[in-house]
């Protein structure tokens, strides 16, 4: 979950927590759940777009990102990225069939979207547990980052 307001080139307050963003002018490196904190202007024209298009999708789950984002990550984990971004708004897959898409285990899949670095914008939140359950969010099983997950499901009508 996040550090200092000073880590973060834009905070963005959402309904429960925030969204940090760390950029340069080029990219976004990664941007983190927080805690509820206050807000921090834009650094950068980066952040400042970063912070409008957050602010846009937590007003309307129909809106598109496209923000540039740094590669990060092993191959795998960058395969399972694409998996997760390609799931469409108000859908959910659980973690054996994004396994199964790409010939691997759910556990991996798993790792993988705890390592994710642009939640929101690669929406891990839509991927599940066998069933249905809510599975664990950002390496979390309990407390703020599933109160998220459920808000971000339930904020895109999953």
């Amino acid at each position: 979950m996040g550090a200092n307001a000073e880590d973060y080139q834009a905070v963005v307050s959402a309904p429960g927590f925030c969204l940090g963003v760390c950029c340069d002018e080029l990219a976004i490196e990664h941007i983190s759940f927080l805690a509820p904190r206050p807000e921090v202007a834009p650094q950068n024209a980066l952040a400042e777009a970063a912070a409008r298009q957050l602010c846009a999708y937590l007003a309307d789950a129909e809106f598109p990102f496209s923000l540039p984002l740094r590669p990060s990550g092993t191959l795998f984990q960058r395969r399972v990225w694409q998996q997760i971004a390609a799931i469409p708004l108000h859908q959910t897959r659980s973690y054996g069939e994004v396994a199964a898409a790409l010939h691997n285990a759910p556990r991996a899949v798993g790792q993988a979207c705890a390592a994710n670095p642009f939640p929101v914008v690669v929406p891990c939140h839509r991927v599940l547990a066998k069933g249905g359950g809510l599975g664990g969010f950002a390496r979390q099983r309990d407390g703020l980052l599933l109160d998220v997950k459920r808000w971000l499901l339930a904020h895109e009508g999953c």
